[in-house]
């Protein structure tokens, strides 16, 4: 009876990130490489258009029985007994960890990009899992971990993350083949070998050098890519610990209008950063206020919604998670609600005033507004949100973009006053731009609780505890949809300002 034991590997994949291609490589690598291979899979279901366990076993013949025996392969992996664990997702990397199939004798590797869930997605704020946990987890409960931005270095070599993947397990050096199988086997495919292989070397490259951490193959925003006089003017400006948010917020403002209104909005931030540095050394308001002004400035109106939903990259998108094969033809249907607000957003500032005010010219507005059902794939249907994301050049003129600068000054004015004389506060103030979310009715919520909470902070400002209270509001105002819990917020902090009022009048008297 011989000693040796398979070698086993797990690969956690979500749908479409081709983990079975994964499995199929590695069984061809095995192949080249005289072992025993068998691979099985364990779909499951989940929130990201599912996600499946690979599990695959491993034999060197040199070491059968010479009396001709096999080894028997598990079907599933076995918690405890796993050499080789792949997350191809953060989340993913949690769900192997509860699972128990991470141990001591477990080389895990793990890629840090996220793919949001659904319940992440429809949070009323910032709803995003922290994997700071998970990674820690990880550290203390593998062999060695090895975390990298799998999907980043796919995409910066024109490629998938499978062979990203791939390229991280041969780097690993947990399995006994060589490079040249792990080729060959792309090669053998035969579809996309060379953007494959490139990927593949590129993951390879970062495990083998010891650069194998988060920060690896992270596609941040470059400075390098930016029009140079903002980029200098970044690095000139704005600190260190926040200049990585710039570059993603002068990038995304670039993408939603221009050059301009990206400068507009290193101005603004600017302003922050200069009230900032008399007051703080460690810049967690400029931080904050850089992430939610980019977000604010680029706020969802129909012509933002109509541009996303053209993008030739979300309909590679939607065919790839329908999974349309070569020849089949697919018909995608947009669903849209215009408001007549949404309407009279997209108008110039005065017409679309206007029309608010009215009585009659409003009320034909009803007829435009309401459900619409737009086909994208035919060309009738494509041209009418052409032609809105088309306005784009016109939108600092439109109702919606005056309203929405006004709004944001005040913000901005109220944050400037703040923070020398309340600095909590004055962060606190920045963190409620979570609120503003989305567009029509979830918009329209939101953005009635912000300026409630706004005003709440002028009058607190005088007030030790106005930073807690201010915190407690927006928690409420995130809990829930209908706004109960906001209002009993609300409440309380009535009762208990009024309480401490009289209170006080008593002593005086």
């Amino acid at each position: 009876m011989t000693s040796v034991r398979p070698i086993s590997l797990a690969i956690a994949a979500l749908g479409g990130q081709g983990g079975g291609v994964v499995s199929d490589w590695l069984v061809e690598v095995a192949r080249r490489s005289d072992f025993l291979a068998q691979a099985t899979s364990v779909p499951g279901v989940a929130q990201r258009t599912g996600a499946t366990i690979y599990y695959l076993e491993f034999f060197p013949r040199v070491a059968l029985p010479a009396d001709g025996r096999r080894p028997i392969f598990a079907l599933m992996p076995n918690p405890g007994d796993v050499d080789i664990v792949v997350a191809s997702e953060a989340i993913e990397a949690g769900r192997v960890l509860e699972r128990g199939l991470v141990t001591q004798r477990t080389t895990f590797i793990a890629s840090s990009h996220r793919v949001y869930t659904i319940a992440e997605k429809s949070h009323l704020g910032d709803g995003r899992a922290d994997p700071a946990p998970i990674v820690a987890l990880a550290r203390s409960r593998s062999k060695r971990f090895i975390e990298l931005d799998l999907q980043a270095v796919a995409d910066s070599q024109g490629s998938v993350i499978s062979a990203a993947m791939l390229g991280a397990i041969c780097g690993s050096n947990a399995l006994p083949f060589l490079r040249q199988a792990y080729l060959d086997a792309i090669r053998a495919g035969g579809i996309a070998v060379d953007s494959s292989i490139r990927a593949f070397e590129r993951a390879r490259s970062i495990v083998l050098t010891e650069r194998a951490d988060p920060q690896s193959g992270m596609a941040v925003a470059s400075l390098d890519g930016l029009p140079a006089r903002l980029a200098e003017r970044i690095r000139r400006v704005v600190p260190s610990r926040a200049q990585e948010i710039a570059c993603s917020g002068v990038s995304r403002l670039l993408d939603y209008q221009d050059l301009s209104y990206a400068e507009l909005y290193l101005d603004r931030l600017e302003a922050i950063i200069n009230c900032d540095s008399a007051v703080s050394g460690d810049y967690m308001l400029t931080e904050t206020f850089a992430r939610g002004l980019a977000l604010w400035m680029s706020f969802e109106d129909t012509i933002r919604v109509a541009d996303l939903k053209i993008r030739a990259s979300r309909t590679q998108r939607v065919l790839r998670d329908a999974r349309v094969g070569a020849g089949e033809i697919a018909q995608i249907t947009e669903f849209m609600k215009p408001r007549i607000q949404e309407l009279c957003g997209t108008m110039p500032a005065g017409l679309g005033g206007w029309f608010l005010k009215s009585s009659a010219p409003k009320r034909w507005l009803s007829y435009v507004a309401g459900d619409r059902k737009i086909s994208t794939s035919t060309v009738s249907g494509f041209l009418q949100l052409y032609c809105l994301a088309s306005l784009r050049g016109f939108r600092h003129k439109t109702l919606r973009y005056q309203q929405e600068q006004l709004r944001i000054g005040e913000w901005l004015t109220l944050l400037r006053t703040l923070a020398p004389v309340h600095y909590a506060l004055a962060l606190e103030v920045a963190c409620c731009q979570e609120l503003l979310k989305g567009y029509g009715d979830t918009h329209e919520r939101g953005a009635s609780r912000f300026a409630i909470i706004l005003a709440k902070a002028r009058d607190w400002a005088q007030e030790p505890e106005a930073a807690t209270w201010v915190n407690a509001l927006r928690k409420a105002a995130l809990a829930d949809e209908h706004g109960k819990e906001f209002t009993e917020a609300l409440a309380v902090r009535a009762e208990a300002r009024d309480s401490l009022s009289s209170s006080g009048a008593c002593s005086l008297h």
